[in-house]
């Protein structure tokens, strides 16, 4: 999410206009120092939380307001070498309706990060599109339809570390209920149920040299994460899913990071049409609706530029691939999706990064706004 702060001033005309142009510079003055501060740890608190919220604009929910309060906190708030727990609450409103809140992080039961519960919960309606399944369907744009979307999504791992200080394995459980609504063309659905609930569970294998794991500027990252979702426990569509990511960071320059991200998701059985592999939104090929271009296998390919401007600004450029497919062997069989983008970066808190991405693909674009980095 980003936020737009619009000083004003009132031209003083008596004694009570005076007094009130000077009680609104005093609060613009607290806000302009609230927010040049927010970056710096607070050794005090065993909580250091900060609030940031405006008006944003993205394709398609339009310009909306939301906030968010992003939280660092450590055992001991004093030493700042260790890597701390992450937490971020965020609520947002458009003018189309569309509305979102929900809180995610990473709680380390250790300061050295052996324990970990990384967590996602969001509930969000909004008016969507669909284009229906496989690439010969989501290219065509005569195929396209509106609808309204409720989502509400669960998503908790839990993984310690095991045999080697960088090696981690641990559950994982995913609950996603998505309801289509006000739909157009109910034959884009192939028949399927238009509401859908998916309880999954399954394992997650984590290999994480990473220096740091919100805005990381050296090290590697791969993880497995393999997904079960049977009928025996509540399940209409039985299906199972895999999902493998590979990513470097690497310093190139003075204030240079390349990043590289390598992402694969293939599901298997009875796949429901909200739980299907996509490419596009706020983190994979950025400037394609998310949902555009979904199959029951997707693959995607990014190499970013992140270059530290001055202070707390920096910006980022990016190309990327992306392939939607029926079967994994299929992958070299398919039509690529081909994307670039650029983006700007601002350190709201100590390398936790607010991002405005605009990114762009064939005869589409879009503007992200969001925390941490895409990957």
């Amino acid at each position: 999410m980003f936020t737009f702060l619009f000083p004003f001033q009132i031209m003083a005309q008596n004694s009570d206009s005076i007094h009130l142009e000077h009680k609104k510079s005093g609060m613009i003055d607290r806000i302009i120092t609230y927010l040049s501060e927010s970056n710096c740890p607070d050794t005090t608190k065993r909580l250091d939380i900060s609030f940031l919220g405006g008006p944003f604009y993205t394709r398609e929910s339009k310009l909306g307001l939301g906030i968010v309060a992003a939280g660092l906190y450590r055992k001991n708030p004093a030493d700042t070498t260790k890597l701390g727990s992450q937490i971020n609450l965020y609520g947002k409103y458009s003018i189309t309706g569309y509305y979102k809140f929900g809180i995610d992080g990473t709680h380390f039961f250790d300061d050295g990060g052996s324990e970990q519960i990384v967590y996602d919960v969001s509930f969000e309606s909004a008016p969507d599109k669909y284009w229906g399944i496989g690439y010969t369907s989501n290219r065509d744009d005569d195929n396209e339809t509106a609808y309204n979307c409720r989502h509400a999504h669960v998503d908790v791992a839990f993984i310690r570390s095991i045999f080697l200080d960088n090696l981690y394995f641990g559950p994982h459980l995913i609950m996603v209920y998505i309801n289509a609504r006000d739909i157009t063309k109910p034959e884009l659905w192939d028949g399927q149920r238009h509401h859908t609930f998916t309880d999954a569970i399954g394992f997650q294998i984590e290999y994480d040299t990473r220096d740091y794991k919100y805005n990381s500027r050296e090290g590697i990252y791969f993880s497995f994460d393999q997904m079960f979702a049977p009928r025996f426990i509540g399940n209409k569509y039985a299906f199972s899913s895999t999902e493998i990511c590979f990513r470097t960071y690497t310093p190139a320059w003075t204030g240079a990071i390349i990043a590289i991200n390598l992402h694969s998701r293939m599901t298997y059985g009875n796949t429901p049409w909200g739980m299907m592999a996509k490419i596009g939104g706020n983190y994979s090929m950025r400037g394609f609706w998310e949902g555009r271009y979904n199959d029951k296998c997707a693959s995607d390919f990014t190499i970013e530029l992140r270059q530290h401007i001055y202070r707390r600004h920096g910006a980022v450029a990016w190309i990327g691939l992306g392939e939607v497919y029926d079967k994994p062997l299929k992958l070299v069989e398919g039509s690529p999706c081909f994307n670039i983008g650029f983006g700007y970066r601002w350190e709201f808190k100590k390398r936790v990064n607010v991002r405005v991405d605009c990114g762009f693909g064939k005869g589409q674009c879009g503007v992200i706004f969001n925390i941490n980095e895409a990957f």
